[in-house]
C-alpha cells in the first residue's frame, strides 16, 4: 500500500489485518460448508436448497477474494495454511453431518448470523477512519444479510403446508 493510502486508513493497520484475516477464514469455511452441503443435501426441496447453497458458495468465495486483496493492499498476508482457517475463524465450521435440507438451512442461517455480527464489528472499527475498507465490508455485509433472508425464506416455505 502506498504511504498516503496507509495514512488514510486511520486505524491500527495490524489489528485491522488480523480482523480481516479472521473474516477471510470465515469466508473460506463458509464457502466449503455451502459447497459440500449442496452436494450432500437430501430431503424436501433438495433441488432448490442445493441450488441456493451453491449460489451462496460462489459468493462466499468472492468475499474471500475481496478480503485477500484488501489484506495485501494494507501490507498484510492472508492466512496461508488451511489449518489456520480453523484456528482463526470467528464463526467456525459446522460439518453437514445431517444432510437434511432443513438441518442444512438452519446450520447456514446460524453461519450467516455470525458473519453479520463479524462484519458489523468490522464496520464499527473502520467507520469514519478507513473509507476503502468500510465500503468493502459494507458490500460483503449486504450479501450476508441477503443470504440470511434467502435461507430463512426457504425454511419458512418448507414449514408451510403444501396446498
Amino acid at each position: 500500500m502506498g504511504t498516503k493510502g496507509r495514512e488514510i486508513a486511520g486505524v491500527d493497520v495490524k489489528k485491522l489485518i488480523k480482523m480481516l484475516n479472521k473474516a477471510y477464514a470465515d469466508e473460506w469455511l463458509a464457502y466449503y460448508q455451502y459447497w459440500v452441503g449442496a452436494k450432500v443435501a437430501s430431503g424436501r426441496m433438495r433441488g432448490i436448497v442445493a441450488g441456493e447453497l451453491e449460489e451462496h458458495a460462489v459468493e462466499e468465495l468472492k468475499h474471500a477474494q475481496m478480503l485477500t486483496e484488501r489484506i495485501l493492499t494494507l501490507g498484510g498476508t492472508p492466512l496461508l495454511k488451511p489449518e489456520d482457517l480453523l484456528k482463526e475463524t470467528n464463526c467456525g465450521y459446522d460439518e453437514p453431518s445431517d444432510p437434511s435440507t432443513k438441518a442444512l438451512l438452519k446450520q447456514n442461517i446460524k453461519g450467516e448470523q455470525c458473519a453479520i455480527s463479524t462484519y458489523k464489528k468490522l464496520l464499527d472499527f473502520v467507520k469514519d477512519k478507513d473509507p476503502i475498507t468500510y465500503h468493502l465490508i459494507l458490500e460483503i455485509l449486504e450479501d450476508e444479510v441477503e443470504h440470511e433472508e434467502d435461507l430463512e425464506a426457504i425454511l419458512s416455505d418448507m414449514a408451510s403446508p403444501v396446498k
